[in-house]
């Protein structure tokens, strides 16, 4: 069970990045591409600069499926992911624009594919009990992202896909999108 919370339509763009941050480590250049080559730290100070925070792990899943049960937001055909996302099949091995495919039934773009993006919470096994707010544990080696990217097959895309690295990594492939913090000012756990 989740509380009610607000996410961003698009991934983090090269030009909000540069706003605020005064630099872009992007490796595929252009304002309304998705930030990439930053690390969760790197998104953490982001967040915390701009007054926001990353999704949970849980908020993230829930965006993402928009509604649906299945394997992606739009069913379990894999060949309608084109229509969606960015990814090994139709990106050219790069980036793209934010919000140049079709947004899922919340109206969020890019959640499958493009970059992948990196949520709050360490990595762990899901707990089997049912839990509201859930925000994974307190510490770890490493931080979940998720969504696949546009280096990744379709398999790799799906809402339920999980990914790690450790909070310094970056790569071509990895950025964020953000999410309002909770009306008690919750900041992220380091």
């Amino acid at each position: 069970t989740l509380s009610p919370y607000f996410m961003s339509k698009t991934l983090v763009t090269q030009a909000v990045w540069q706003r605020i941050m005064g630099t872009n480590p992007s490796h595929f250049k252009g304002n309304d591409r998705p930030v990439e080559c930053v690390s969760w730290n790197d998104c953490v100070e982001f967040c915390q600069k701009v007054g926001l925070s990353l999704p949970t792990e849980a908020q993230w899943e829930y965006a993402c499926h928009a509604g649906s049960k299945t394997g992606w937001c739009f069913g379990d055909d894999a060949a309608k992911l084109e229509e969606y996302a960015w990814y090994a099949k139709n990106s050219d091995n790069q980036t793209h624009p934010v919000a140049q495919k079709k947004p899922n039934a919340y109206g969020l773009y890019d959640m499958h594919g493009n970059v992948w993006e990196w949520v709050l919470d360490w990595y762990s096994d899901y707990p089997s009990n049912s839990a509201t707010d859930p925000v994974g544990p307190k510490d770890g080696s490493f931080r979940v992202y998720r969504g696949g990217s546009w280096y990744c097959s379709a398999s790799l895309c799906r809402s339920a896909y999980r990914g790690s690295g450790g909070p310094g990594a970056r790569d071509y492939d990895l950025g964020f999108r953000v999410r309002a913090l909770n009306s008690i000012g919750t900041n992220p756990r380091k």
